[in-house]
């Protein structure tokens, strides 16, 4: 996949439309950009459309109408495997093959690009320490063998292995204790400062979606309801974005209580 394009715009939506073959329209008219280098959260209710626009992106799905630009080119113009070779996917509880090793699940997509042997070994070396996941340790275990957060780790790594432009992340730390998805959060949105990757992160969680988020995209039954800065996000006068604030304040208000 080839760089970001000149006018820093990694990712496009234009008008994307997506129905079911009952009819059943899942997202309306969607547009959407994402700049290079910037986490865009999308943020919303179960049902409101956000797997569906990542899958829209990694051709999982095909817009009934609209267009969606990878790098500048409509991802109509992509072949579909190299699309989704040079896009990183990370989806909740990592979705490792659960028989091959920590090394072979980090190495899939480089292994897929025919990369030399040694170079392979060199780069699932140098991103599992990136996720600070020692490979001397880390290498040779099945996913069996380690914890919730481990897998996410892991799962991180091979979205990177082969040094996408683009990550999809599809609510990565929903499944994990609190304590390991602050872990993660934490170190998700300083490696992501570091990289300078464009992000598209999934979340029904407020918190999330304001610590993580460059902008944050309200998705409501299909539709963008709005784009905001995190700082802005909790003064917007938007009904389903008061909403979502007033569950970040009762959270706030509960966890000093404690």
């Amino acid at each position: 996949m080839t760089g970001a394009p000149q006018d820093g715009c990694a990712l496009e939506c234009r008008g994307v439309t997506y129905r079911l073959p009952s009819g059943a329209t899942l997202l309306s008219r969607l547009n959407l950009k994402v700049a290079q280098g910037e986490t865009l959260v999308l943020l919303g209710r179960s049902g409101s459309g956000k797997t569906t626009t990542l899958k829209l992106i990694n051709r999982l799905l095909e817009p009934n109408e609209g267009e969606i630009f990878v790098s500048g080119r409509s991802t109509t113009d992509w072949d579909p495997i190299q699309l989704r070779r040079g896009i990183g996917y990370v989806i909740q509880d990592a979705g490792l093959f659960p028989h091959w090793s920590v090394e072979r699940n980090v190495a899939l997509v480089p292994r897929l690009e025919r990369w030399p042997e040694d170079r392979i070994r060199g780069r699932v070396k140098e991103m599992l320490e990136l996720v600070g996941l020692p490979p001397a340790e880390f290498a040779m275990r099945r996913p069996s063998e380690l914890s919730g957060g481990q897998r996410q780790r892991v799962g991180v790594a091979r979205a990177l292995a082969a040094d996408p432009p683009i990550l999809l992340m599809d609510e990565p730390f929903g499944a994990l204790d609190p304590v390991s998805r602050t872990e993660l959060q934490r170190e998700f949105r300083a490696l992501a400062s570091r990289l300078g990757k464009s992000i598209v992160f999934v979340t029904h969680d407020v918190r999330e979606a304001i610590f993580l988020g460059s902008r944050i995209a309200l998705l409501a039954e299909g539709r963008l309801i709005g784009e905001y800065a995190p700082d802005e996000f909790l003064r917007s006068t938007e009904p389903e974005a008061r909403a979502f604030a007033a569950s970040y304040h009762l959270e706030r208000e509960e966890e000093k209580m404690r």
